[in-house]
């Protein structure tokens, strides 16, 4: 799980000098790491293939397999989100108006601190399991989750701040590329809820 998680926030990690890329309009460049991105999610989904397979059923632990199955969903789809996001950005060369940029490379930067931050909270796991999912280790991870909590929320304002400097321009703009702005903002943002979600998943883990 935790091997899984590292490679899920290597791959989230790529975006900052992706979009720094994007930015520059250098595409040679924002390809070549549009591709490790994927690379890197592959590279998640065969971990998590072989999690998959690998994880006894009859595996004696204080949270079930199943539950341990949800969590690594909920890590996979942040790998899956940064996929997602350079993808669309290559395919269409997707120029990022000078008015947005610094507020979008505020965004990127602190969704790449939600994954980090999940990455964090996994990495406590073993001790949780030590713990029998018990006592003062409980209450190290259930601060962590919370400070994950509040970098998800501010991404949520940083985009709430970007779409208002966006529909200020939006008119100056071809209308398609406007539409693909607001997706993107949206996907980038997802980026973290997804990471939050790991946390949220684990929360619930914590709970039973």
């Amino acid at each position: 799980m935790q091997t899984h998680m590292e490679k899920v926030h290597s791959c989230v990690s790529e975006l900052v000098p992706f979009f720094e890329a994007v930015i520059e309009s250098n595409w040679k460049k924002a390809e070549k790491i549009q591709l490790k991105v994927s690379e890197l999610e592959n590279e998640a989904d065969v971990l998590k293939k072989a999690l998959r397979l690998d994880l006894p059923r009859g595996l004696m632990m204080p949270v079930s397999r199943h539950h341990l199955l949800e969590l690594l969903t909920m890590q996979d789809k942040v790998a899956n989100m940064a996929k997602d996001v350079a993808g669309l950005m290559v395919g269409r060369h997707m120029e990022l108006p000078k008015q947005i940029s610094s507020d979008f490379q505020k965004l990127v930067q602190r969704c790449v601190d939600a994954s980090a931050q999940a990455q964090t909270t996994i990495n406590e796991l073993d001790e949780l399991v030590e713990t029998g999912f018990r006592g003062s280790e409980v209450k190290l991870v259930q601060s962590m989750i919370r400070k994950l909590d509040k970098i998800e929320s501010d991404t949520d304002k940083i985009q709430i701040k970007i779409r208002a400097k966006l529909f200020k321009i939006e008119k100056d703009l071809p209308p398609i590329d406007v539409m693909f702005l607001y997706k993107v903002i949206e996907m980038t943002g997802d980026v973290a809820d997804a990471a939050q979600r790991v946390g949220s998943r684990l929360q619930l883990l914590l709970a039973r």
